[in-house]
């Protein structure tokens, strides 16, 4: 038999946190890319070329991602990248990564700021931050809520998903009976009276889990049963609200990716990273694997435009954002001239428990496809 000769090394990099802070959510995403190189270059193998997959640890800090971004840069068998996974390095890695002309796409950085500079080389298989308000006002119309009070920290997290809550709902003929910002962590009483004074069907309070934790205690415990609504809260939340949470209308929030399971077509994935592993993926990693998948098709399809020759990270930065239906597994993929997806999913879980400890059996109720600012 004779041996496969490549005519041309292409490497795959994934760049998230391998140790430090999110190193489990990191180690996942590189998993799934190196687990989408695997199984999904076959098609560049056709073409003469060796596939890898080479990963780097950013350690969830500036400095040493933008270490590894120079590295990455300076070898020019990288054609393209996943990662970040935390907005706050994609932002200033992807400055480097643009002048340099290579693509990456990140699977779970979600700040607005990431896209919005409009560079070709910056994408995101996972919506933006201020969907998730308009998300969350589609969820109230469709639990038939009519009356709304919205409270929100003013940071710019919740600031941008208030405005965007309040618009979708008046457009939606919601009425919005109450409006209002406190930067207080404690002592909500004037806020409860207002909320008392107006019996909304629900609370959307856009805040850090710690003080939404305190406001929903607090308003229980005066004798508040509708629902609450919050935005990027996690597992915090308990600490603070109290066995009452989940009483009456019960406590659901918003977020930007769900687990792997929940997308029908990423079954296989599931099943597969399990053999592998030896673990269930975290969330982001369904979506590290469609955003290695999108550049390994990017690559290929910029090959095959120039007869099978090795393209350039500019080829391929273009074939991205050409790319029509991409049929991932959590979804199918077609992006604006930013780099986000035409259409992104936002999910509503339900809070089930008050224990800390079975935050991740919250369950996804209800999902909805939001596009992005124009």
């Amino acid at each position: 038999m004779t041996p496969f000769i490549p005519k041309a090394t292409i490497k795959i990099v994934s760049h998230s946190p391998l140790s430090g802070d999110f190193s489990n959510f990191g180690t996942d995403i590189m998993r799934a890319a190196e687990l989408a190189v695997q199984q999904l270059a076959g098609p560049l193998t056709d073409l003469g070329y060796k596939i890898e997959l080479v990963p780097y640890d950013d350690k969830s800090n500036i400095e040493t991602a933008v270490a590894n971004a120079n590295e990455i840069i300076a070898d020019p068998e990288v054609l393209c990248g996943v990662g970040h996974f935390a907005s706050n390095l994609t932002i200033p890695t992807s400055e480097l990564y643009h002048k340099a002309g290579l693509a990456f796409v990140s699977p779970s950085s979600t700040a607005p700021t990431v896209t919005d500079r409009g560079y070709l080389e910056v994408n995101r298989t996972v919506g933006r931050n201020e969907g998730q308000g308009v998300a969350a006002a589609q969820f109230a119309q469709a639990q038939g809520f009519t009356k709304v009070f919205i409270i929100s920290h003013s940071w710019d997290y919740g600031k941008i998903n208030v405005y965007n809550f309040k618009n979708e709902a008046v457009r939606l003929d919601i009425y919005v009976v109450g409006n209002m910002t406190t930067d207080r962590m404690e002592h909500f009483d004037i806020i409860i009276a207002r909320v008392l004074a107006t019996q909304p069907d629900l609370v959307y309070f856009a805040a850090n889990p710690d003080q939404a934790g305190s406001f929903f205690r607090e308003a229980r415990a005066a004798g508040y049963m509708g629902v609450f609504l919050g935005v990027g809260m996690n597992a915090s939340l308990l600490d603070f609200s109290g066995p009452l949470l989940v009483d009456g209308g019960g406590m659901y929030y918003t977020d930007m990716a769900a687990p792997a399971s929940y997308y029908p077509d990423a079954a296989k994935f599931v099943e597969d990273f399990q053999n592998m592993y030896g673990t269930t993926p975290l969330i982001f990693a369904a979506q590290a694997y469609d955003a290695a998948g999108i550049c390994l098709k990017a690559i290929e399809e910029a090959s095959k435009a120039k007869g099978g020759d090795l393209p350039t990270r500019a080829e391929v930065a273009k074939a991205i954002r050409a790319l029509k239906d991409y049929k991932g597994i959590t979804g199918i993929y077609n992006f604006n001239k930013k780099g986000d997806p035409t259409l992104a999913d936002y999910f509503v879980y339900k809070v089930v428990s008050v224990d800390t400890g079975k935050w991740d059996q919250n369950t996804v109720v209800a999902s909805f496809k939001v596009a992005p600012p124009k």
